[in-house]
């Protein structure tokens, strides 16, 4: 089969969109959530949806199989919160292998059931590894600036775990996302480094910051082409923002990383800005075409859709794409950093 780093240099791949957003959908109860594993467990486990790769899984793989339908190249395993400090507020630590090794076999099945069917177009699973709830960079305390709630070296022992996990489940790339604070993404790029060392594996990596609001920055304070230097002494496959913005606010952003950088490039915008409720109004249509801009710019070569997308948005920017030519990287070919 073909690699990923081979399909990204043919064609802008698709990356999927939201699972919170469909996962909602189901309107699961508590015990949906416990299922027969965790029927007794000892305090409410209600929206922790990383833990339905294990009871619920067919759910979990019902919506990877809609992502992939609608076209989706790569699908995103259910990890986003899958490290032993983003669970620790379900006390769920211990199972943290467990959510990670599951959710990964889940995506591989289903990728391999579609791979099979069109050979030609190799489907490749993401494992998907959050920011966490914990800032390496500020302090949550404004009395106390110097405070910490979480060291580097806690979020590297956490995200290693994770990393192993979802290596041994079967991804075939690993997705550093939503990253506000570029100290706690480089815990996880140092961890993942670590593990391509013990193993002696390389695994490609895509990274995805996220620019907070309309001054242009990360939470951490980081610009675009800052973000960009602070972690350009990591091989990456991609680089590349998600959430927080729609497609259009985000393609100043884009045009940054695209000016200044050898890489290439993804993008998995909301849909939209929410709502007063919270809710994200923006239909596949008008997603589509502002995610037109990306293309016509030549920005991108890996596209998606973070809150609020579904697989009826996936298809209308798979439907878009197919008619274009992913972004080329600035360095001659053999000089790509990522390859």
């Amino acid at each position: 089969m073909s690699s990923i780093q081979e399909e990204i240099k043919k064609r802008i791949l698709v990356l999927d969109g939201a699972m919170g957003t469909m996962i909602q959908q189901y309107k699961f109860s508590e015990e949906d959530y416990r299922g027969t594993q965790f029927k007794d467990f000892h305090i409410s486990v209600k929206g922790n949806n990383d833990m339905l790769s294990i009871t619920q899984p067919d759910s979990i793989k019902e919506i990877h199989r809609k992502y992939l339908e609608a076209g989706a190249d790569i699908i995103e395993t259910n990890t986003f919160s899958s490290t032993t400090i983003a669970m620790a507020d379900y006390e769920m630590e211990q199972y943290v292998y467990e959510i990670n090794y599951q959710s990964a076999k889940i995506a591989k099945e289903v990728v391999e059931e579609f791979t099979k069917l069109n050979p030609s177009k190799p489907r490749f699973i993401a494992g998907s590894i959050g920011p966490t709830n914990r800032t390496a960079s500020m302090s949550p305390d404004v009395n106390d600036p110097g405070f910490r709630a979480v060291t580097f070296n806690d979020l590297r022992i956490a995200y290693k775990q994770q990393v192993e996990a979802l290596i041994d489940g079967g991804v075939d790339v690993l997705l550093v996302e939503t990253v506000f604070d570029t100290l706690n993404a480089k815990a996880a790029l140092f961890a993942i480094e670590e593990v391509k060392d013990e193993r002696n594996i390389a695994i490609p990596i895509m990274l995805s910051g996220t620019i907070t609001d309309a001054s242009g920055r990360t939470l951490s304070g980081q610009t675009a082409e800052a973000f960009l230097i602070s972690v350009s002494h990591i091989p990456l496959l991609t680089i590349g923002f998600n959430c927080a913005l729609g497609a259009s606010q985000l393609t100043p952003h884009l045009e940054v990383l695209a000016q200044k950088s050898d890489l290439r490039i993804s993008a998995h915008p909301n849909a939209g800005l929410p709502n007063a409720f919270g809710e994200y109004d923006e239909t596949p249509q008008q997603m589509a075409s502002q995610i037109k801009e990306y293309l016509d710019k030549n920005l991108i070569n890996i596209i998606g859709g973070c809150c609020g997308t579904t697989p009826a948005h996936i298809k209308a920017i798979a439907d878009l794409v197919k008619n274009y030519k992913p972004r080329s990287p600035l360095a001659p070919e053999g000089e790509f950093n990522g390859v």
